[in-house]
This record gives structure tokens, sequence and C-alpha cells, in this order.
């Protein structure tokens, strides 16, 4: 790993939350319950510990009985260049389904597009492409 990558807390949907994302973005899928870390402080089935490898990464899990679950204010997930355009379009249409467009991905003045979107999660995602 050569950066951050960040480490979600979901509020019990980190299951959802993480096959939601790897429909999305595709990549490797790997989650761990609650039961098989040996946990009983929630719902054996929960996610203790799950991550997504590929074009997008991240960890996360279902938030525990002392942690606070997810909740961003002034933080964009940055999706820029990341990947060819038609597929950066269709992220920001699967990330719009459920959630909430906050800027239309467009062109811009500059001649970049970029756009931004909420997901159904509560993530926000910075997506865009030079021509």
């Amino acid at each position: 790993m050569t950066a951050p990558v960040p480490y979600v807390l979901f509020d019990g949907t980190a299951r959802a939350a993480f096959t939601f994302y790897q429909g999305v973005f595709g990549g490797e899928l790997t989650l761990h319950s609650y039961a098989d870390f040996g946990r009983d402080d929630g719902p054996a089935d929960a996610v203790a510990h799950g991550y997504l490898t590929g074009p997008v990464a991240f960890f996360g899990a279902d938030a525990g009985p002392s942690d606070e679950p997810v909740s961003v204010r002034g933080l964009l997930f940055s999706a820029l260049g990341v990947a060819e355009p038609d597929e950066l379009e269709a992220w920001f249409a699967a990330l719009s389904e459920g959630g909430r467009v906050v800027d239309p991905l467009q062109k811009r003045p500059w001649g970049a597009h970029d756009g931004t979107v909420t997901d159904r999660y509560g993530l926000t995602w910075l997506i865009g492409y030079e021509e």
C-alpha cells in the first residue's frame, strides 16, 4: 500500500455497501464476519473486516458498539482520471442510483469533465476526466 486507503465504519450496512461498490467499480471483494473473527459484540453475520481491491480500493466494517458509523462532511472520494471516460461516466450513474447528484457530471469551462454525487451509503464522490 503506497497511499492512505479509507476505512469506513458502516451502520450495519457493510455487506450491502461492499456488494454495491463491487458492482459499481468491479475488483476483488473479501468479507470477514464477526463470527469469523470470534466476535460476540454484534450479529454473527455482521462484517468485522472487509476490503475491496481494484480500480477503487477501501476497507471497512460494520461499526461495533463502541464505534461511530460513518458521517462525512467536507470530504470527497476523488476518482479523477482513474479510468477511461466511459467507465467513469458509468460509475457516476451507478453511484447516483439511490443517492443524490450534488453537481452533474459535465464538461467544465476549462475543458475537463467532472461531477459530484453522494451515494446511498453517504459517501460523496468526485468523478472526472480530461479529454
